[in-house]
């Protein structure tokens, strides 16, 4: 983690140094409950929070974890010039010249969940691959398939670093890597989009099923992205998982499946061999769409400009998280930037891939930072929530 620990200076002669540089430093925000300040930063056309947190005897800069931008060159050049402008007195520093590095996920190959927001695709045919692990399987499809532009889901972040060197060592050009919940990812794409969608081996979580992959919610989503002909294929080694996906699947209105068991792929994973060295059986379920689903109809508005700053906000939010069927609000921490305006940390939205922000209220407007919410189900109906208790 990229930082330089510095001699404390107060928040006061903090903010005083600060207000020199206007041009790199938007804001600083005081916390008067915890030893930190957050410093707002505008650099490079990115908009991100530093943290200077401090002790008696020394202080630390770091980068904010919620708003930290993907290029870690920036995010170190942005925190020496802090230092540097603010005139720090720099103690040790773990930040050296990575200027002729390039950072993975930098990558344009990797792409962040925000860019799929009304997005227009501009390849033949749609696939997405759900949990890829090691990337076998994908990279063997997007060989097979260079047509076909193929998006891989994984939320484990090390599976994703592995995948991205994989494209850039085979010279592939037809592969996206997301780092995301796949149940939230589905949301943001339009219907009849996909011509497949694969999930191979998900984690069975047998003991916290609410944890799987698999459920109502996505199944449909499933179905609503696949194009007429399209294929949503599970492949599992679960008994547990293969009969639970079987009821999910038949909730559905209208049901086309076909099921086969111990059949061979052209390509296995080394876990998937260990497992039919072992004689486990293993099932493939495949869904069939054949129908166009509706146009994707929501429009989720998450202006709250015209929320004012009052001196009870503080008092208004409530100190405990508030949690409902389908989502829930946590307000975290409020920062000081003024006499009349506050900075909130809060988390909101759904259980399955909370959504991290903060709000800049004041007497003029309110508004999220460093960027908008994605546009998700559960996050506009946490979004009007959190509305309702900013205005009392």
């Amino acid at each position: 983690m990229p930082h330089i620990k510095v001699t404390p200076i107060s928040k006061q002669e903090l903010a005083n140094r600060a207000e020199k540089h206007s041009e790199l430093i938007e804001f600083i925000a005081r916390s008067e409950n915890y030893p930190e300040t957050l410093i707002g930063i505008n650099y490079q056309n990115e908009k991100f929070l530093l943290v200077y947190k401090y002790t008696n005897d020394e202080a630390m800069l770091k980068y904010e974890k919620i708003t930290r931008p993907l290029k870690l060159t920036l995010l170190k050049e942005a925190i020496g010039l802090v230092a540097n402008i603010l005139e720090l007195n720099i103690l040790s520093s773990n930040i050296v010249d990575i200027r002729h590095k390039q950072p993975l996920f930098a990558s344009k190959y990797f792409k962040r969940i925000e860019d799929f927001i009304d997005i227009k695709f501009e390849h033949k045919s749609i696939a997405i691959e759900v949990g890829f692990g090691s990337g076998r399987h994908i990279l063997y499809q997007a060989k097979q398939n260079p047509q076909t532009l193929f998006i891989g889901i994984e939320i484990h972040t090390p599976s994703a670093g592995q995948l991205l060197k994989q494209i850039e060592i085979q010279g592939l050009s037809n592969i996206w890597v997301v780092n995301y919940d796949a149940r939230l990812f589905l949301e943001m794409l339009p219907s009849n989009i996909c011509k497949q969608i694969f999930v191979h081996f998900p984690v069975p979580w047998d003991k916290k099923p609410s944890r799987r992959v698999i459920g109502d919610e996505f199944t449909s989503e499933a179905m609503r992205v696949l194009d007429i002909d399209g294929t949503f294929e599970l492949r599992t080694d679960s008994d547990l998982y293969y009969e639970y996906a079987l009821h999910t699947f038949s909730k559905l209105p209208k049901l086309k499946m076909e099921i086969k068991k111990n059949y061979a792929l052209p390509i296995i994973s080394k876990y998937e061999a260990r497992w039919q060295r072992q004689s486990k059986d293993i099932y493939d379920v495949t869904l069939l769409c054949d129908e166009k689903s509706n146009k994707k109809q929501e429009k989720y508005d998450f202006n709250c400009s015209d929320l004012r700053y009052n001196i009870d906000i503080d008092k208004q939010l409530p100190r405990t998280s508030q949690v409902h069927d389908d989502y829930f609000i946590h307000f975290e921490r409020l920062y000081k930037m003024n006499m009349d305006t506050l900075l909130i940390k809060c988390a909101f939205g759904s259980f399955a891939r909370p959504e991290h922000k903060y709000i800049i209220v004041n007497k003029n407007s309110c508004e999220y930072y460093p960027s908008l919410p994605i546009p998700s189900h559960a996050n506009y109906k946490a979004h009007l929530a959190i509305k309702e208790f900013l205005n009392g």
